[in-house]
């Protein structure tokens, strides 16, 4: 299974630290293509055609780390390639919204589109660990 996150714009400091470190942790047990694009309207074109597609929107499902976990273990069992969408600073139009199979929250807070993708890749990284049978508090 293919993972894939489309994200709007560059990560900024501080966060392009946490994101690479983040990203080379998961790349043990769930590899990740990440796209970057200019702005919400370059979303849509970058979405592949066979992939489970993941909006991460703030009235999406919530889950905590065991929820994840068995989140990636079903998409895992599907062998459907996964693509998560994070928005800019405006979010992601609601017509990518609607295209989605599924939106998943990261919490109720509001909080900045590069702390989201941190965010997100520390929670995969968690649940690809978990599922490995390791300790994934540290």
């Amino acid at each position: 299974m293919r993972a894939q996150l489309i994200a709007v714009g560059k990560v900024n400091h501080p966060w392009a630290e946490a994101e690479t470190h983040y990203r080379k942790l998961l790349s043990r047990q769930q590899p990740l293509e990440l796209v970057e694009v200019r702005d919400e309207l370059k979303i849509e074109a970058r979405i592949p055609k066979r992939a489970h597609v993941v909006a991460l929107d703030h009235a999406g499902r919530a889950m905590d780390s065991i929820g994840w976990s068995r989140w990636l273990q079903k998409r895992r069992l599907d062998a459907v390639d996964l693509c998560f969408l994070i928005g800019g600073p405006r979010g992601l139009p609601a017509e990518v919204v609607k295209q989605a199979d599924e939106r998943i929250s990261l919490g109720p807070q509001t909080m900045a589109h590069d702390l989201a993708r941190v965010v997100l890749l520390e929670q995969l990284f968690r649940a690809a660990k978990i599922l490995a049978g390791e300790p994934y508090h540290y």
